[in-house]
């Protein structure tokens, strides 16, 4: 398995994501949308890496899924509040939550 195989595999994960960020309403699609794109970014990363022989890949993969964790929180925190307030977690409805 070539480098190329990761590299097709991590666009057809980053297409699925920005396609999901795109067309969908509600917010925990979007949130797994944007770990989809992270995660591609991070296939990329390890790829190169592994074939350059060089841990500098590997620790931006690292930081990512650091950011992507806190994403995650901040992420799910926005949920919560905007389920609590609305019901709902449909995203046109956080519109509505402009002062």
């Amino acid at each position: 398995m070539g480098s190329s195989h990761y590299l097709a595999l991590s666009a057809i994960l980053f297409a699925l994501g920005l396609f999901g960020i795109a067309t969908r309403r509600n917010l925990i699609t979007v949130l797994m949308s944007i770990e989809l794109v992270l995660n591609s970014v991070n296939l990329n990363l390890v790829a190169f890496s592994f074939e350059r022989s060089d841990l500098t890949g590997q620790v931006f993969a690292v930081f990512t899924i650091a950011v992507a964790a806190g994403e995650a929180a901040v992420g799910l925190g926005l949920l919560l509040a905007l389920y609590r307030l609305r019901s709902t977690t449909e995203l046109d409805r956080a519109r509505e939550l402009e002062g």
